[in-house]
């Protein structure tokens, strides 16, 4: 048996020497810590290591016993792991992190946008074969007027006449709707990915449906070109981001249906990693969406104009997520 008094006091003054070494890297970094302690510090490492083995064995005192664990875990990471700053760890996830989480996804991600496909047809003609549907589809009043009886003229005003004030305020209500929304899909198809994909499906198909019964109100008008040219400059990237998101909800809810040999915990932590990633990205899908938005609204009013940024911001995205890259162990 070890005493662990005689031990403490036999090895104390090297953790307190290992402790303030890693404590002064913490704060200062390597270039603030003397030479003669950087050499030292693997030694007095795997001494502390070494402690904390026989420590465990012999069952000493738990205090000591997380001490040490906490002070080994701090050393090895400052011995062996890879400092880097902030910034740089953003950049590593804009540039791979991000992206191949995505590209990861590919296959949920067709999912859910052939269901928000077929929402929107199915809207489109349930709409136009029976208008009552639209009210059925879309939210009692947050068409603000843009809805089948809505004229001709109205609803003109409210896509290329921005920039007047009796229209901008209405406008700008009707498009925060719009963004709002599709931000409350987008967290809930991620968030409730766990109850086996079934609350995502139907979130991403709704979305689709309110898509197609919008459309088809213009499309009576004959102002379908312009709406969807309105909605192309921000909904590609809003779109996009609710496809991901939704993606990333499927391969939660299919890890915890089908975990094959693992066990649903362990299936589902697994598949959150990447899932989390994509999930965390299309936050700023979203914020360029409004930006998108808040700039097209007030100072686009051209067709083309519009459908040239949305298409070209479509295919910003995809070649941004799904480039081919190389693996990180590859070598140049």
């Amino acid at each position: 048996m070890v005493n662990a008094t005689r031990f403490r006091a036999a090895h104390e003054a090297d953790w307190e020497r290992l402790d303030k070494i890693v404590t002064a890297i913490e704060k200062r970094g390597v270039r603030g810590v003397p030479e003669q302690a950087l050499l030292v510090l693997p030694v007095l490492y795997r001494s502390t290591l070494s402690s904390l083995s026989v420590a465990r064995e012999t069952s000493l005192d738990k205090s000591l016993v997380a001490y040490l664990e906490q002070l080994c875990t701090r050393a090895y990471f400052q011995i062996y792991g890879v400092p880097t700053s902030p910034m740089r760890q953003l950049g590593h996830f804009f540039a791979r992190s991000w992206p191949k989480a995505v590209q990861s996804l590919w296959k949920e991600t067709l999912v859910a946008f052939i269901l928000t496909a077929a929402g929107a047809i199915v809207a489109y003609l349930l709409v136009r074969n029976n208008p009552s549907w639209f009210y059925i589809l879309f939210p009692d009043g947050m068409a603000q007027g843009r809805d089948p009886t809505a004229s001709a003229q109205l609803l003109k005003s409210t896509i290329y006449d921005g920039g007047k004030d009796s229209q901008q305020s209405a406008l700008a209500f009707f498009a925060t709707f719009l963004f709002t929304h599709n931000a409350q899909i987008s967290i809930f198809s991620f968030a409730l990915g766990f109850a086996f994909c079934i609350p995502t499906a139907g979130l991403i198909v709704y979305n689709g449906l309110m898509l197609g019964a919008l459309v088809e109100v213009f499309a009576a008008k004959g102002l379908a070109y312009g709406f969807i040219g309105w909605l192309m400059i921000h909904g590609t990237t809003e779109l996009f981001a609710i496809m991901i998101s939704g993606a990333a909800g499927f391969r939660i809810g299919l890890a915890l249906a089908f975990p094959g040999r693992k066990s649903r915990a362990d299936a589902a932590v697994a598949a959150g990693r990447s899932a989390a990633t994509a999930m965390g990205g299309t936050v700023v899908m979203l914020a360029v969406a409004g930006l998108l938005e808040g700039i097209g609204r007030q100072t686009i009013t051209s067709d083309t104009a519009r459908y040239t940024i949305g298409i070209a911001m479509l295919l910003g995205w995809f070649l941004y997520f799904y480039w081919p890259r190389r693996d990180d162990g590859a070598t140049a």
